[in-house]
């Protein structure tokens, strides 16, 4: 099991869609989220899956980020991205999941250890938590998830599908 992980809204909100949210207290010891991106996600009401899966969680920590360093607000991100690195970069070890490419490459120019969606699902499957990838990831894209036919078959070939 991995320590700490700071999630953004997209991979959130895909794998709440999905009905994989399991995944990430199945992996990770500590599930946090900045205020910023539940409150993103909260003010789509109680019908939206991922929304009431910040309500009901017992094991999500939303964590107020008052302070963006100016390494990280210098990519002009969005207020939830550069709330998962500032958060992320605080803690040591985290694992920063983030879809958002801009995001992503200002992670790793912070050598921040950066995880996408599909990374995730991918790492999921090495560690034996999940017996297949591609019945997961077609229940993502189902939920909203972007991935051409290429990327999501070459990335299955990374673990024998």
């Amino acid at each position: 099991m991995a320590e700490p992980a700071v999630i953004n809204s997209s991979p959130f909100i895909f794998l709440a869609r999905g009905g994989h949210l399991d995944l990430l207290p199945n992996f990770y010891n500590n599930v946090m989220m900045p205020q910023q991106v539940a409150d993103e996600l909260l003010v789509r009401g109680s019908v939206d899956p991922a929304a009431r899966a910040i309500e009901g969680s017992t094991w999500l920590h939303v964590t107020r980020v008052d302070t963006i360093p100016a390494s990280i607000e210098a990519w002009g991100l969005g207020a939830g991205e550069s709330a998962v690195l500032a958060l992320a970069a605080a803690t040591p070890g985290a694992d920063a999941i983030i879809d958002d490419l801009a995001g992503r490459k200002c992670g790793l120019s912070l050598n921040l250890h950066v995880r996408g969606t599909l990374g995730l699902v991918l790492l999921a499957k090495k560690k034996g938590m999940i017996p297949e990838c591609r019945p997961v990831m077609e229940d993502l894209m189902r939920g909203g998830m972007y991935l051409s036919r290429r990327v999501l078959d070459e990335a299955l070939k990374r673990v024998g599908e």
